[in-house]
């Protein structure tokens, strides 16, 4: 049996800045012994939207404050570790090279194995962390970048069904909002603005609804709100709230439409049992979570979802995900560069609108 590992991990690849510590073994659950994240809303709230550069400035003013925070919760000092787990990409590069040039000195100072991860595989393998589930699972990712069905085979080790054509579900999220003056972050203005509406008040499309293969898309219906929007005149709170209830309805629409399907695909593959497990910040948005467990329900599928503070980017995943790998005699070597790409399956060409 795997003994029992300590894993720092550091997370910068968009306006987060987070350090964590964790300790366990696979496949888990494991044990978040502390979890700091300096959050840049109010940085980048009056653009309503990420500024790359303000978000990599932020990364290098309070990065190493953070990490000291992470070590002194976690009573540990930097020798006690077992090794530095980062992330490497996919990302705003900027941010991403600010983490792992923090990574590789904390390494070459402290003579600590160093661990570059894919920031996807960190929300992938959260569920490990929280649950200790098995391989193989279906994973919907679901961010403001990424919109992914994938089977989780193993560490490392991904096959990708489907992903976006354009949009991302996070992204159409957090545009939706912006069209509609809710604010930023986006996501969760619009869950809470559609929880007042009436979804049923605009019949927006559900794009790639019934048609082959698993992909998915968003621009198609982020246009069609924004069509309502401009002809509903006024847009009062009650016009926002009905619009907001009609786009989430559609985007969970979509997002559970594919996830059935693939699990259906995933059924007909691999004997029972069978794990959902959806992961990303918008994993975060309960009126799909409750649409999502009905579809696993029906499928015979145990669904997945890890605590809301797990969902958005945190530095608790990429620190499990490197003690996955560290595990598995896998490390790194102080010359790995910063990705602002990084596709899961790096087998499937890349689609059109997609990040990774």
């Amino acid at each position: 049996m795997t003994k029992v590992l300590t894993v720092l991990g550091i997370e910068t690849s968009c306006d987060e800045t987070a350090a964590a510590v964790v300790r366990g073994r696979p496949p888990g659950p494991g044990d978040i012994v502390s979890n700091i994240v300096a959050s840049q809303i109010a940085e980048h709230r009056p653009y309503g939207g990420v500024v790359p550069e303000i978000a990599a400035r932020a990364h290098v003013e309070i990065l190493d404050v953070i990490v000291a925070q992470a070590l002194e919760e976690a009573r540990i000092a930097l020798a006690g570790v077992d090794a530095i787990a980062v992330t490497a990409g996919p990302g705003l590069i900027g941010g991403v090279a600010v983490g792992l040039s923090l990574a590789k000195g904390l390494a070459l100072a402290s003579g600590k194995p160093l661990i570059a991860l894919n920031h996807l595989e960190g929300h992938a393998l959260t569920a490990r962390l929280t649950h200790g589930v098995a391989f193989p699972f279906l994973l919907l990712l679901v961010s403001g970048g990424h919109c992914q069905l994938l089977i989780a085979e193993g560490v490392g080790r991904f096959t990708r069904l489907g992903t976006t054509i354009d949009d991302a579900a996070g992204e159409a999220f957090d545009k939706t909002a912006k069209l509609l003056g809710l604010g930023f972050p986006g996501g969760p203005a619009v869950e809470c603005a559609a929880a007042r509406g009436n979804p049923r008040r605009h019949r927006f499309p559900r794009p790639l609804a019934g048609s082959e293969g698993f992909d998915f898309s968003f621009s198609g219906l982020k246009t069609a709100v924004r069509r309502a929007a401009e002809t509903s005149g006024d847009l009062t709170a009650g016009v926002v709230a009905d619009l907001a209830a009609g786009f989430q309805a559609a985007a969970i629409d979509v997002l559970v439409g594919r996830s059935s399907k693939a699990m259906q695909f995933f059924a007909e593959k691999y004997p029972a049992p069978h794990f959902l497990v959806v992961a990303g910040g918008v994993a975060a948005n309960k009126a799909l979570n409750i649409s999502l467990a009905n579809a696993a329900n029906i499928a015979g599928f145990e669904m997945f979802v890890p605590s809301p503070q797990l969902c958005t980017d945190n530095a608790a995943m990429i620190a499990w995900a490197g003690l996955e790998y560290f595990s598995l005699g896998r490390t790194d070597c102080l010359d790995i560069a910063p990705r602002a790409r990084w596709p899961l399956d790096a087998s499937r060409r890349d689609v059109a609108g997609a990040k990774a």
